[in-house]
């Protein structure tokens, strides 16, 4: 049984009122929020059964709209970057909003992380919606867009359905920054991260996909759980300031499978990411300090299923991001979270 409590909402200096809600089904509960989808917060016991928050957030709306690091929302119409803010669909070229280095990063300086969605309940979760104008930070066509979150045992699923009326790439991804030690934690120094697959997107300097490798025996292989601090510091990594790395999930589109599982020796407590999506960004928040009050680098670990970056301007890749107005969009994922 899922319980949910209304929250005290937040006046948006932009206009209209936040909603917030709690939901708790007695092993996991969460703070969710009308503006951009976020997760707030969300609560998971450790080893000695005492619940904790494992999910960075903000404590106003004020330090959300000030904040550019996409704390706990959905990132879209395109999560990741599309290269020079360029794509192009038959004759019809388009140009985005340019808000990161020369790219369009997370569907633009305001993304779906900054909008207004209608909340709804369901019997085991939270429903909520959005319509994306035609023409949204450059995007063609009108966007529709259902997302659920729900609560089933030690699970939360995230569900997303997405419809336009004109082709657009869709590429929308859950930015949980998770931290499994707890809030008191402020590193991900000592999770372990186990993934696995091998197969990666080699990058560019601003993080443009330039091909496929096989990571086997490399520093980015993660079969076996590794020490995130160990990969993340090492020279090999200077350029990106730490983990910032896209693996490929071959996953067929229509069942979810398994990428991997981060755990944290102190708390015990693990995660298992299950996802249908083609790719897994790793983020281990290297620039995430000075976007909020007492957020660090290195803080925690952001694990992005989506499609694949500039899937749009990548026709050689299998993965085709672009949706028709005959078809929709589905992507689902599920983290179960466990103990050792």
């Amino acid at each position: 049984m899922v319980r949910f409590r209304p929250l005290d909402s937040w006046t948006d200096p932009r206009g209209g009122q936040i909603e917030r809600v709690r939901i708790d089904n007695g092993i996991i509960a969460m703070e969710v929020l009308s503006l951009g989808g976020i997760i707030r917060s969300l609560w998971t016991p450790d080893r000695h059964g005492e619940r904790g928050n494992i999910v960075l957030g903000c404590d106003s709306i004020e330090d959300y709209l000030k904040q550019d690091a996409h704390l706990g929302a959905i990132a879209g119409r395109y999560a990741n970057r599309i290269a020079n803010g360029k794509m192009s669909f038959g004759e019809d070229e388009y140009q985005l909003d340019i808000n990161h280095a020369n790219h369009c990063l997370h569907g633009g300086s305001e993304g779906f992380n900054r909008k207004h969605w209608h909340m709804g309940q369901l019997p085991d979760g939270i429903r909520l919606n959005l319509v994306s104008p035609d023409g949204d930070m450059g995007f063609p066509g009108i966007c529709n867009v259902q997302l659920d979150y729900r609560l089933v045992g030690n699970n939360l699923y995230m569900e997303i359905f997405a419809a336009v009326n004109k082709p657009c790439p869709i590429s929308l991804t859950q930015h949980s920054y998770f931290n499994l030690e707890g809030s008191d934690s402020t590193s991900n120094a000592e999770h372990q991260l186990q993934i696995d697959t091998t197969s990666m997107l080699t990058l560019d300097d601003s993080g443009i996909p330039t091909g496929m490798i096989d990571a086997s025996g490399s520093l980015l292989d993660f079969r076996r759980p590794k020490i995130f601090s160990i990969v993340q510091n090492d020279e090999e990594l200077v350029s990106t300031s730490g983990i910032d790395h896209c693996y490929l999930t071959n996953g067929s589109g229509s069942e979810m499978t398994r990428f991997g599982c981060l755990s944290a020796p102190e708390s015990g407590r693990s995660m298992t990411l299950y996802t249908n999506q083609p790719s897994v960004q790793i983020y281990g928040a290297n620039h995430l300090e000075g976007n909020s009050g007492t957020l660090k680098a290195h803080h925690a670990i952001c694990i992005e299923p989506q499609q694949l970056p500039n899937g749009a301007n990548q026709p050689t890749l299998e993965a085709d991001p672009w949706i028709k107005p005959a078809e929709v969009y589905h992507h689902i994922s599920r983290y179960e979270f466990k103990t050792f």
